[in-house]
């Protein structure tokens, strides 16, 4: 998308990104498979991020620091972890109805942020861990002692249960907490609560289902009448309770569910979006539907019409770049992408995409502007392993074997692979100039690794 152009992430495959599994293991586990499924698509992400921006300033947060991810999930769930960042199940985003819901989930989890929560919330993570663990070796001796298995399993039941219990009685403090923060964040950038309210009456009625058929949401956000109750008296005493967003973030909003339901699913997206939908969302959605079933012509004939209709959207070009790059057609997608790159100059995995169809053209002519492309894209984009590979690619082709083993240890490193990050490095500070700004970085890349080891 273009899903990073899936590299973009769907035109290749899902991309699993290193960051989720630095941010959930430890280092030593930092070359176990991460855990989540992570899409990157420039357009999405850009979204959220306006969406953000207002409420971030309104809690005093500096709106660079925050990472947006967006995780490739059916289920309904967002959650904050690792820092500033902020994770969106796709279940989720395509769940909100409105840019207003969406904007104050938002808020909720920014009020997460504020409040501290990630560090009290892995105190009481590990004692209830404790608890489970207890539970687990408790429950394994029944079994043993008895010679009955379900024995055991009753004990470890229970035991995760009561884990379970104690996260969530400390959790449901916090959830108030984050609701009065978030709520004062939607005032602060004059954007009405009812958002927030009706997507938390959207899950009420989840409340009366067994735990484990309750939306991921739920399990996570324990929620109460009491908090529904506080946010429908805040909406009601509100001045802008009534007033809404711009159009342009209700087009944004639609757009956004609309290229998802495309790419994860086009059969449900031409069903959605009939033919007689004459919306740009709609034809969005069909254009990229057509592209996911392999229907080539009908994708192109339908990006050209949006393009036309929108002759500055970046983002059309993109997905026609990516449309054509995947089909064999380089050197016109080259052409694409370089108009994408110039209205959108500031988009690392645009300016990715468009160096790796230079680097594909396999013609030295456009050798240099591949490896220009590729550096400028790494500007925003430092950790994205498969440019630093396409580099890699792009300096053995000019028989440089010092460049490429330093962007391989970028590579590896970006993939969480310190051990081969710390083999690339070591050679390439064997064959880089003495003196090269490489140099000093392929140093840093060693010393990771020695930090790690102490």
């Amino acid at each position: 998308m273009t899903f990073l152009s899936l590299r973009s992430v769907f035109g290749i495959s899902a991309v699993i990104v290193a960051l989720c599994g630095l941010l959930f293991t430890t280092p030593s586990h930092a070359q176990d498979k991460p855990r989540f499924n992570v899409i990157r698509d420039v357009e999405i992400e850009a979204t959220l991020k306006e969406y953000g921006r207002p409420i971030w300033e309104a809690a005093g947060i500096n709106p660079d620091s925050v990472h947006v991810i967006v995780i490739n999930d059916p289920t309904l769930n967002a959650f904050v972890a690792g820092g500033q960042n902020i994770f969106f199940h796709t279940g989720l985003l395509q769940a909100t109805e409105t840019p207003e819901q969406l904007i104050g989930i938002l808020a909720h989890e920014t009020g997460h942020i504020s409040g501290g929560h990630l560090v009290r919330g892995s105190s009481a993570m590990k004692e209830a861990s404790a608890e489970a663990m207890l539970s687990m070796v408790l429950g394994t001796a029944a079994a043993v002692l008895s010679g009955n298995p379900n024995a055991g399993a009753a004990v470890i039941t229970g035991g995760q249960s009561l884990a379970q219990r104690s996260i969530l009685s400390f959790s449901r403090a916090q959830e108030s907490s984050a609701d009065a923060a978030g709520m004062k964040f939607l005032d602060g950038a004059h954007i009405s609560s009812r958002g927030l309210l009706e997507f938390l009456q959207k899950l009420s009625g989840q409340e009366l289902l067994p735990i484990d058929r309750q939306v991921e949401y739920l399990r996570t956000h324990p929620l109460t009448q009491d908090r529904i109750d506080a946010v429908r008296y805040h909406a009601g005493q509100s001045s802008i309770s009534d007033t809404k967003v711009s159009k342009r973030l209700y087009d944004l909003h639609d757009r956004m569910r609309a290229k998802l339901l495309g790419y994860l699913k086009p059969e449900s997206a031409l069903l959605r979006y009939a033919e007689k939908d004459g919306r740009i969302s709609a034809r969005y959605a069909r254009a990229i539907a057509y592209y996911r079933k392999g229907d080539v012509d009908k994708a192109e004939k339908a990006m050209d019409a949006l393009i036309k209709e929108e002759p500055a959207n970046p983002y059309f070009y993109e997905l026609k770049g990516q449309i054509l790059f995947e089909n064999g057609r380089v050197d016109d997608a080259v052409r694409v992408y370089k108009k994408a790159v110039d209205l959108k100059p500031d988009a690392g995995l645009i300016e990715a995409s468009y160096g790796h169809a230079l680097l594909e053209i396999q013609s030295s002519r456009y050798l240099d502007e591949a490896i220009v492309r590729l550096n400028e894209s790494l500007k925003t984009e430092p950790r994205e392993a498969s440019t630093w590979r396409f580099l890699a690619t792009a300096w053995g082709r000019k028989n440089d074997e010092g460049m490429v083993s330093y962007c391989l240890a970028e590579e590896a490193l970006s993939n969480g692979d310190i051990g081969s990050a710390h083999k690339w490095a070591e050679r390439a500070l064997k064959l880089l100039p003495k003196g090269s700004s490489y140099v000093i970085r392929a140093q840093d890349i060693k010393q990771t690794r020695k930090d790690e080891d102490d």
